[in-house]
């Protein structure tokens, strides 16, 4: 396919007393000490991968419920700073089709696909015996067009997976997706269908071996425990971890099992976790699962409640150090999916998202935010790199990052090396399905100028979005203590 990779230069695996305990710095400070080489000192890069990006605009208008925290509105707000960013001219953009009945059977059960399929808000009170059985309630709640949203998302992730196997891209971006917490038999966590396993079990019908990565505040739960017993799939979550923030899973010691055992990688960590700190771990141990995994193809999850200030989060990172992770994962010149994930601070979350679709691009994006008709949600700074860290104390000590790193790095070491599996040509209905869709996929390159027309009106409300105060600024301070061990993703 023609990738390009370089050299580059890697962190050292251990946390030097240069890194200070709970050092900050803005975001965009960290940023510019970013800007035009990698983070460890290495050489400019040269990739120029070709993007596929998918979106749709029904995704951004459903609406969980006025309390609730998870707010598709954050798609709308996301993709009016790609288009106005000028971002649609390095990538291929594309409307994708919802996926069918039998593509998400191929994960989920059938009695579960049947109660999606069948429940409303109108008939939910006849159906509410099945509640229990299907994990229903506050954090999984039945709302308008739920079946067509779970479609919508997965069906756009199964074509980004699709896209990679053609060899027609080289990274495909899905914000809507990255829905990490169902179960084959159930929701969890505001996750209906698992787009992920959907994706991941695309692309093992091409590749021998595909590494899933997430850096969500909260534990990948569903994902690994869909591929917990198979050495085909590496699971490496980074999240928080106490035994009691959702979803209770992640220890380090969940490494699999079966012919998956070490194939699990989790990275547990303590409130406060800064920039330097976590960008500096997040290399070492993704330098060490690239040497001894060997993926095909790589799955990046970006839930971005892992960002400082978010409404259910308990981190400092900004969006610069979000974004590096991104980029660093970028620079193996893998093939791979970026796709969303949690974020409940939605102005945030649009930010982090249409930062790390620039830097997917290899494209360096101006501070100042570019106007669009959502531009109140983004007062008063109006900046891509608010100030986000310093609201939660680090409590992630340098002995105490040292000892998860040794701790990974052994793990990483039983494995001896990457596994080995026999593997045939491509079954032919995946390529040929490709050709099929190609001439009916809708490049939406030329409705461009159609949004830029409607950016010039005066709507500033949004038919799906709750506004808890004028613009739905989150109420930051108040709000986030209340709410960061509540409500997860």
């Amino acid at each position: 396919m023609g990738r390009r990779k370089e050299n580059i230069t890697y962190p050292s695996t251990t946390f030097s007393a240069s890194v200070r305990e709970g050092s900050m710095g803005s975001g965009l400070d960290f940023a510019s000490s970013l800007s035009g080489q990698d983070a460890s000192g290495g050489v400019v890069e040269h990739y120029r991968p070709r993007v596929s990006y998918y979106m749709r605009e029904q995704a951004g208008n459903f609406h969980y419920g006025k309390q609730h925290p998870m707010k598709p509105h954050r798609l709308t707000l996301t993709n009016h700073l790609v288009l106005n960013y000028g971002l649609h001219k390095y990538m291929d953009v594309y409307e994708p089709r919802r996926a069918t009945e039998e593509e998400i059977r191929e994960f989920h059960a059938e009695d579960y696909i049947d109660f999606l399929k069948r429940v409303t808000p109108d008939n939910q009170d006849q159906m509410r015996t099945c509640f229990s059985e299907f994990n229903i309630g506050d954090d999984c709640p039945i709302f308008d067009g739920m079946w067509d949203f779970c479609r919508i998302y997965s069906g756009a992730s199964i074509e980004a997976a699709r896209k990679l196997i053609s060899g027609s891209a080289d990274i495909a971006v899905n914000w809507m997706g990255g829905l990490h917490h169902a179960k084959k038999y159930e929701p969890s966590g505001f996750c209906y269908v698992n787009d992920i396993v959907l994706a991941i079990l695309q692309l093992l019908r091409y590749y021998p071996r595909v590494l899933y990565v997430d850096i969500d505040i909260h534990h990948g739960d569903g994902v690994q425990e869909a591929f917990y017993t198979t050495d085909r799939v590496m699971t490496c979550s980074f999240h928080k971890y106490n035994g009691d923030f959702f979803p209770g899973t992640g220890a380090i010691d969940e490494m699999g099992s079966g012919l998956g055992k070490f194939f699990a990688i989790n990275v547990p960590l303590q409130d406060g976790i800064d920039d330097r700190s976590y960008t500096q771990l997040f290399k070492t141990v993704m330098t060490a699962v690239m040497e001894t995994f060997k993926p095909g193809a790589i799955v990046l999850q970006c839930g971005a409640d892992s960002l400082g200030l978010d409404r259910l989060g308990v981190f400092n990172l900004s969006i610069a150090a979000h974004g590096e992770c991104v980029r660093f994962m970028r620079r193996f010149g893998v093939p791979m999916m970026v796709i969303g994930g949690g974020g409940y601070t939605i102005r945030n979350v649009a930010r982090c998202w249409t930062y790390e679709t620039g830097i997917v691009c290899g494209t360096e994006l101006p501070p100042d935010l570019p106007p669009t008709v959502y531009n109140d949600f983004f007062a008063p700074d109006f900046s891509l790199h608010p100030q986000l860290s310093g609201r939660v104390v680090n409590h992630n000590s340098r002995a105490y990052l040292n000892a998860l790193t040794a701790r990974i790095l052994e793990q990483l070491r039983y494995l001896k090396g990457a596994p080995s599996v026999q593997m045939q040509e491509a079954p032919p209905d995946i390529q040929g399905f490709l050709e099929d869709q190609e001439g009916h996929d809708k490049d939406v390159h030329s409705d461009r100028n159609k949004d830029e027309k409607d950016d010039r009106a005066s709507k500033r409300e949004h038919i799906a979005e709750f506004y808890e105060s004028d613009h739905d600024q989150d109420q930051q301070d108040g709000e986030q203590d209340e709410k960061s061990s509540g409500m997860p993703k």
